[in-house]
Order: C-alpha cells, then structure tokens, then sequence
C-alpha cells in the first residue's frame, strides 16, 4: 500500500504539472519529488545492449501467436510497477559504447566512448556508487556472464582512459577489495608480471571456477571470485541457448552473490547479462533471446530476495544501450510475425561457427555439407525439399544468399563494401544463416554497432518510485546514491 501510494504521488505531482502550465515538465517530477526510501540491499541489473526489441523479443518468443489470441509471456521484470526510460548519448557519440554509458550508470556524469571512470578530459577519475557504498560499509558484488574486466562491470570499479587495457582494469579490480566477483574469467589476465588470478589470490581472494566449491559458497568464504567452469569467446559464460543442463547460469551466481554478500549493514551486486550485447553485434536473434530470458532468471532470483526484505530492497533493471537495430517487423513478413521459426535454431553462431570449423577441419567442406548442417541446426532447406514447416524451405533469393556465403566464406571474400554491409566482420555463413531465419521469423536489424535508441528501466522495491519518468542516463546513478546517501 505504501508503494502504491509514493506512485500514485508522483502521477499527481505530474498532472498537476500539466494543468498549471499547459506541457509536461519532466524536471518539476524527477527533482522536486522526494522520497524517504532508503535501501540497504541493492540490485542492478544491466542488459548489454538490451532495449525494447530485445525484451519485447524475448516475450513474443514464448507467447501465443494465433489467429484471434496474441499475447505476449510477460518477463518478471517488465512486470514491475515503475518504468522510466533513460537517454543514452555519451560526449562523443548518440551511439555510444559500454565503457562511457556503464560510468554513466554507475558514476553520474558523461565521458567519451572507449573510457572508463574518467571524465571527458580522460584523466580526471570519478567515484563510482560501488565505491561509495564500499567505503560505508556495503559489501559490494560485480557478476556478469563476460569477462569481468569488461567495459560494464570494469564502470564499477576502475578508473582508466581506455577500456582495452585489461590487464590494468584487472589490477585495479584486485585493489577495489569489493567482496564478490562472479561469471566470466578475467581477459587477457597473463598479459603483465603476474597472472590476474595471482594478484587476486595475493589480495585475499577464494578464486575458483570449480562447480562444487561455488555452489558451497556462503558468508564465511570472505572474498571471492569466482568463474564458470565452462567458457566460450574470449573466455565469458556460453550463451543460454549452447549450455549443457547442468552448466552454472547468471541466476546461479546471483543466488551464490546474495549468500556471500549478506549482512546487516547492507549490500549492493550489479549483475550484467554481456551476451545480450554479442549476439546483437553478430545479429543473432536466438542467442539473443536466450541470454535475455536467462537473464530475467537471474532477476528473478533477486524478486525473492526482496519478497524476504520488502521494505529494504531495491531492485533496478536497465540497459546502458541498443545494439544492433533490432526490430520486430520485417518487409517481407509485413505485418505477421512467426517467432516459432526461431526454435528451429539450435545453437548460437559461436557455436555454428566452430561446427563448421571443425568440419573443414575433417577434409573438404562441399556446399552440400553446410546444407546439411544447415537443416541439422536451423532446420532450413533448400527449395523443392520438404522440411515439418513449410516456411522452413528456402526460397531462391535466400538459396542464392545462402551460395554467396559460402563462396565468400570459401574465397576469403569479405572485405568489400557490399560484403561489409552483408557479414559485419563475422562469418558470412553464420551470419547469413540468422538474418535468413530472423527474416522469415519477422526480425530485422540496421546495425552491427550499438544505436541511439532509448533504454527502458525497470524498478521495484525501496524508492522504485524515483525512476518514472524519462531522463539521463546519469539520473540512474544519481538516484542510486540519493536513496543510498552514498554521497
């Protein structure tokens, strides 16, 4: 009752705004009103790369599409009583990076793409809400299912001019002290003097990837961090949709976070779902939609936390930016969409990828070997074949796409203007094997890079309320630390 009426104040306070003066004016919401909310268990969850398409994706894939019934499987946290939305532009660019959006989140002010924890001048460092509450006495945990001297969860913890330099994001990480790290492996950790892990282990850390020792982790096991047994590119978690049943998953860590972090002074996790982010790079829908329901798990985990600690639990859900233009809507589908398709894939285009390498591997590779794999993991086939779906037969101009690929991928073929545009740096075979099924499902995509579309944020829990509305991406952190009074 108390949430719903600190809710129901801001909408007054906000159609009283529009009658006295005859336009919505955002500012006399967001900074007039206040809140005597004050959480001391704080969740933060980023989906890289992760904006409307993606979520709404995410819940058509598991709706109902019928004739006379479309309904969407709503996600836990789009289910969650406030929505914002937040701008994304960084100094340089209305397409900005995961390096200057995450300090934005996690710092409350702008910088260029490419830096982390530093201002625009690129030399004078921040404080980031992690740091803030650490020296209060929070305990502090960074999980993400990438490395975790990635750019996002690198925003939390280091201060550097450029988020290439790992092996220097990974000292600093060692030095943050934070008390939980938790996913990925650490990238390019054996580029300096002494491993990553070393240092870690020298600063006091439990580092394990072994499956037994962090599903016993608990509050006596002081700190830690700990990464996943198995690992895919460049040493993150495997996409949701290529882990085997028992693989550790984002929900595991989280659940693993709350029971080392726990205490009574309070603590603050930012949990990343990275691989929303690669798959919209490499235009891969499935794998897409997979991290992300994969990520809604791990939420999922933190909303029954919060059922334990109603009134001292804050729960956030964002993305620091889009990535890859994705839309639900395509020319040829018109205004009919057929997401059962999409479950006709089978693996990630990581782990195509290296199917087919290791077939080229074995001898020779004709085109009727990959047409082979083709049906085995998307379940396509070539025209005048029969296939259990009739919309799963390629028609002549996908045929032909299909052939350029091959050929291409053959030849080495991929550095002209055209083929740019067609494969974006990625295997013309994988790549056009998802913009094919995309297609025909009703997804298209713009973009190999991240856009300038708007991210919603999704808040429940202790001061939920503040984050209605549309603003900055800065106000995400700055809220944060007014209701935490971490500054």
């Amino acid at each position: 009752m108390r949430k719903f009426t600190s809710i129901l104040m801001v909408l007054v306070l906000a159609m009283a705004t529009v009658f006295a003066n005859g336009a919505y004016q955002t500012e006399s919401v967001i900074t007039d009103y206040t809140s005597d909310a004050s959480p001391k268990y704080v969740f933060m969850f980023i989906g890289d790369g992760m904006s409307s398409p993606q979520t709404n994706s995410a819940q058509v894939f598991n709706g109902i599409n019928e004739p006379g019934l479309i309904e969407l499987d709503e996600l836990t946290f789009t289910q969650f009583p406030v929505v914002g939305l937040q701008y994304t532009q960084d100094s340089t660019s209305f397409c900005p990076d995961s390096a200057s959006t995450a300090t934005s989140l996690s710092s409350g002010y702008k910088t260029h793409s490419g830096v982390i924890g530093m201002g625009v001048d690129r030399m004078t460092p921040g404080v980031t809400i992690a740091e803030m509450l650490h020296d209060k006495g929070w305990k502090i945990g960074i999980v993400s299912t990438v490395t975790i001297n990635h750019a996002t969860p690198a925003a939390y913890y280091a201060h550097i001019a450029s988020r290439n330099d790992y092996y220097d994001i990974g000292l600093q990480m060692a030095d943050s002290g934070f008390e939980y790290f938790a996913g990925g492996s650490v990238n390019k950790a054996n580029d300096g003097d002494k491993s990553i892990y070393e240092v870690l282990a020298d600063k006091g850390y439990l580092v394990t990837n072994d499956r037994d020792t962090i599903l016993s982790l608990n509050g006596e096991s002081g700190k830690v961090y700990a990464y996943s047994p198995v690992l895919q590119d460049d040493g993150a978690m495997p996409y949701a949709i290529d882990a085997s049943a028992d693989s550790l998953k984002l929900k595991d860590f989280v659940k693993k976070g709350i029971d080392v972090l726990y205490n009574e002074t309070g603590f603050f996790m930012m949990v990343e779902s990275g691989k929303i982010d690669w798959a919209g790079h490499a235009n891969d829908a499935v794998a897409n939609i997979g991290d992300t329901l994969a990520f809604d798990e791990a939420i999922e985990v933190a909303v029954n936390f919060a059922k334990q600690h109603p009134t001292e639990t804050l729960i956030v859900v964002t993305g620091d930016h889009e990535t890859g233009g994705m839309t639900i809507g395509y020319a040829a589908t018109g205004y009919n969409t057929a997401f059962d398709i999409l479950k006709n894939q089978k693996c990630s285009y990581v782990k195509f990828d290296s199917l087919v390498a290791e077939a080229k591997a074995d001898g020779e590779f004709t085109f009727d070997d990959m047409m082979a794999m083709v049906e085995e993991y998307f379940g396509l086939v070539a025209p005048g074949e029969s296939a259990v779906d009739e919309a799963l037969v390629l028609n002549d101009y996908e045929y032909a796409k299909l052939q350029k690929a091959y050929e291409d991928d053959k030849s080495g073929n991929v550095d002209g203007y055209e083929e740019s545009l067609l494969y974006g740096g990625y295997s013309p075979i994988s790549v056009t094997l998802t913009h094919i099924i995309n297609n025909k499902a009703g997804i298209g995509w713009t973009s190999y890079a991240h856009t300038g579309l708007p991210v919603p944020v999704y808040a429940f829990g202790e001061g939920a309320e503040l984050f209605v509305g549309a603003y900055d991406n800065t106000e995400v952190a700055l809220k944060l630390m007014d209701l935490t009074n971490a500054r």
